[in-house]
């Protein structure tokens, strides 16, 4: 397959040795980006993400989705061969990307210090859930446990109930992925200037922590945060806010601006509402209670063409089947389809010059073994000892 030599990061080499869903969306950028990305995994299950939910035989729809535009080689790294031709792999990569727990890298011969001492200007990023020190720095964890320990659960629900629950993966994505691409396209940055890589520490409880902006606001500007579904954005004011319809919908309000609130009071025909907008307590709980049943009277599609053309911040609460059928991100091209039909979302981002594609379907395990370690000095019979003695594993 062509290179994209347009693309941004044409050229780069990325070694991706993360499994699951914060690492590979964090290489899954550099992909889209026009990185030649190179998935190593063992020689045993490789990537769990394969088989998650999918029919036997088969390989994840969420495996397909996290892993386009890569290639994908196995090696067994708890053996002598295997680390030999990481080692070779590194000498002529640009990135390498690990989220295993700290400490085991050191095993495998796939540590910071190892590879970068074989190229100097290697970036070494790990992903962790706690990072690389602290008293937590060794322990198990996933996003739920992420969100808990930054006061962001604490934070989200509605009145005098449970911490909410979502399916967004918000540390992990935001942490283990989106600040990890931050990191290392810095760091890629500097290696270019001066011959030197960094090792690069992420920690997805700190990217949570770090970005748990509006609470920290209110700790500082009235030293407390206030109860979850009390605070400005968790439903403490009319104005935002989520209410249900007559067909057990939601529509989703963000008037927040005066502007705004007046024209959905006026919109509702209750010009009388509009000075209770950002109102608490009694007065604010009463226009909640107007608001509710003039919105519960009708169903979801009289009041999404009832605000059609009213730009006051309202909408509907979508499912995930209307938003990919919706026409705004129609426009923007973010559903495509790869080459078995099933539906992906592209990358958030547009750029001048550099068209996205999905250049290559994810790859079965191991399946460009034989042509990465060609590139990566390996004759035909030195591969077929790496794989006679169980270092390599082919499709």
């Amino acid at each position: 397959m062509p290179q994209d030599h347009a693309a941004p990061l044409a050229g780069i080499r990325v070694l991706d040795l993360t499994r699951l869903l914060p690492g590979p969306v964090c290489t899954l950028y550099l992909a889209d980006l026009g990185a030649d990305v190179v998935k190593v995994e063992d020689t045993g299950a490789g990537d769990y993400a394969r088989d998650l939910g999918n029919a036997p035989g088969t390989v994840s729809a969420f495996f397909r989705a996290v892993n386009r535009n890569k290639r994908s080689v196995a090696l067994d790294l708890k053996r002598a061969g295997g680390r030999a031709a990481l080692l070779a792999l590194a000498r002529r990569a640009d990135v390498v990307v690990e989220s295993f727990r700290p400490g085991v890298t050191t095993a495998l011969g796939a540590d910071a210090a190892t590879l970068t001492a074989a190229n100097p200007r290697l970036v070494h990023a790990s992903i962790t859930g706690y990072g690389q020190t602290g008293p937590r720095a060794g322990h198990a964890g996933h996003d739920i446990n992420y969100l808990g320990y930054s006061g962001i659960l604490d934070q989200t629900g509605v009145r005098g109930g449970a911490p909410a629950l979502s399916n967004l993966q918000i540390a992990d994505l935001l942490g283990g992925a989106a600040s990890a691409a931050i990191a290392i396209l810095a760091a890629l940055v500097g290696a270019q200037r001066t011959g030197r890589g960094r090792r690069i520490d992420v920690a997805m409880a700190d990217a949570a922590l770090a970005h748990n902006i509006f609470a920290l606001h209110a700790l500082e500007q009235w030293g407390r945060t206030l109860p979850r579904g009390e605070d400005l954005l968790t439903g403490g004011v009319p104005a935002y806010g989520v209410y249900g319809t007559a067909d057990g919908r939601w529509l989703a309000v963000g008037a927040l601006e005066p502007k705004f609130w007046q024209l959905f009071c006026a919109t509702l025909g209750r010009p009388d509402l509009a000075p209770q907008g950002l109102a608490t307590g009694d007065a604010g709980a009463h226009a909640r209670r107007e608001v509710e049943a003039i919105l519960a009277s009708r169903p979801l599609a009289h009041w999404v063409e009832a605000f059609a053309e009213v730009d006051c911040c309202v909408t509907p609460v979508a499912t995930l089947d209307e938003a990919l059928a919706d026409p705004q991100y129609a426009a923007r091209r973010m559903v495509v389809r790869d080459a078995s039909g099933a539906r992906q979302y592209a990358p958030p981002f547009r750029m001048d010059g550099h068209e996205f594609a999905i250049r290559r379907d994810a790859p079965a395990q191991g399946q460009h073994g034989v042509e990465v370690l060609r590139e990566a000095g390996y004759d035909e019979s030195a591969i077929a000892a790496l794989v006679a003695e169980g270092s390599v594993r082919l499709p």
